[in-house]
């Protein structure tokens, strides 16, 4: 197993520092200008951070242990979808994602948690099933919140869809988004027990 171990954070402090500083000087006045330095600052660091992370899973542990990450969240995301139209009769949070059920996300749950359980004892040999069990629970309860999360940053901005690149699905944020805050406890799990 090869290491890819960069100190990024002297990169990271710079690049959020000259963000701050072009926004300053080209945004709105007043608080149009606060609001444009966050958007810059928040968007390197929602993407960038999580995807940065999920390179660095390849790395440490190889394509299978990044591949089911992101299986797991397809397997949990479509089983959401799945026990949500069969099951759902409660709104898990009806202000951010009018269709997302409390019997689609307990769906999801048991689906993904399995699929990361069974899949990871042969992807990652060295983990018993019990710490593959809780991180399985960990990365789909993560990812079902960041997919609110990137559901609320849209009701925000009053957009229906994050993009129109892929139709019908809501945009690439929409493909990406419980991924992104489900790499944070894989990557760690990953790096502290390779």
């Amino acid at each position: 197993m090869r290491t890819f171990d960069l100190n990024l954070l002297p990169v990271l402090v710079a690049t959020i520092l000259i963000a701050v500083t072009v926004a300053l000087i080209h945004g709105q006045p007043d608080r149009g200008r606060l609001a444009a330095v966050a958007a810059t600052v928040f968007a390197p660091l929602y993407l960038g951070l999580p995807l940065g992370g999920l390179v660095n899973v390849r790395w440490l542990d190889g394509r299978e242990a990044a591949l089911l990450l992101v299986v797991t969240i397809v397997a949990s995301d479509t089983s959401q979808y799945y026990a949500g139209r069969l099951f759902g009769r409660r709104l898990l949070a009806p202000a951010i994602s009018p269709k997302k059920t409390i019997e689609g996300a307990i769906g999801g749950v048991i689906f993904g948690t399995a699929f990361l359980t069974i899949v990871g004892a042969l992807v990652l040999p060295f983990s018993g099933y019990g710490p593959l069990i809780a991180l399985g629970v960990l990365v789909v309860l993560l990812g079902i919140c960041g997919d609110l999360f990137e559901s609320r940053l849209k009701r925000t901005a009053g957009m229906k869809d994050s993009s129109a690149l892929i139709p019908g699905h809501g945009g690439v944020l929409d493909r990406i988004d419980a991924l992104l805050f489900a790499v944070a406890p894989f990557y760690l799990y990953i790096r502290n027990i390779t």
